[in-house]
């Protein structure tokens, strides 16, 4: 099964030696599961010709808001709409998870209540799943006929599920403790507040369920559901 990765931000450049461009991530993240993977940079503005250029999509993590003024945000909008009625399931991530709520209807908007940066652990359905997070945009209206799967007390639109069409996250599964330092030291300096970051690297260590999300995503692809 084809897996089109559609990139939607760059890597920190003093971090990509050691951990490469953001589809590698999902590339690891998934491997062993029968994919094969193409990216297309639409924050470069490469585009796939067709949503029927994948079996499955997946949307990216980005440091960009889905609400700002970038030429590249209005195709993408129109290509994740015909992913959608072309049947090919999709799965964004973070930024993805973001801008996928708002080509459909919904609502994304910078969080008053701030960031979650770190492990964070969410509800989902009455399991617990931790899962690293670096966000403070949040999807703050779901789109109609969108499902909420999981939610914590500061993100309430956590994960949501489009029955049979796509499967969207806030947090990301694809970042070990060592990214989100990495991020601390290269972006968080200035940007995010210096007890949130304190408390997210002390929080380090602990077990992540990056893997049963991403026997998630895999059953999603494969099944278009994910139980």
């Amino acid at each position: 099964m084809k897996i089109g990765i559609l990139q939607t931000g760059l890597a920190p450049k003093e971090l990509v030696d050691d951990f490469g461009e953001y589809p590698g991530f999902f590339e690891r993240l998934l491997a062993g599961n029968g994919f094969t993977f193409e990216t297309w940079s639409v924050v470069e503005n490469h585009f796939p010709q067709s949503a029927t250029d994948a079996d499955g999509w997946l949307i990216t993590g980005s440091r960009h808001g889905a609400y700002e003024d970038h030429d590249w945000i209005p195709p993408l909008e129109a290509l994740i709409r015909d992913i959608v009625a072309a049947d090919r399931p999709l799965i964004g991530v973070c930024f993805g998870h973001q801008i996928i709520a708002q080509a459909l209807g919904g609502t994304v908007e910078k969080f008053t209540g701030g960031w979650a940066i770190g492990q964070q652990s969410y509800d989902f359905g009455g399991e617990t799943m931790t899962i690293n997070a670096w966000h403070q945009d949040q999807v703050t209206k779901a789109p109609e006929g969108a499902e909420v799967v999981a939610s914590n007390p500061f993100c309430a639109n956590a994960a949501l599920l489009y029955p049979g069409k796509a499967y969207t996250v806030q947090p990301h599964p694809e970042y070990a403790d060592d990214f989100i330092q990495g991020l601390i030291d290269t972006r968080g300096k200035g940007l995010v507040p210096e007890d949130l970051m304190q408390d997210a690297t002390a929080r380090m260590g602990q077990p992540l369920d990056s893997a049963k999300m991403a026997q998630q995503f895999t059953r999603f692809f494969h099944e278009g559901r994910l139980t």
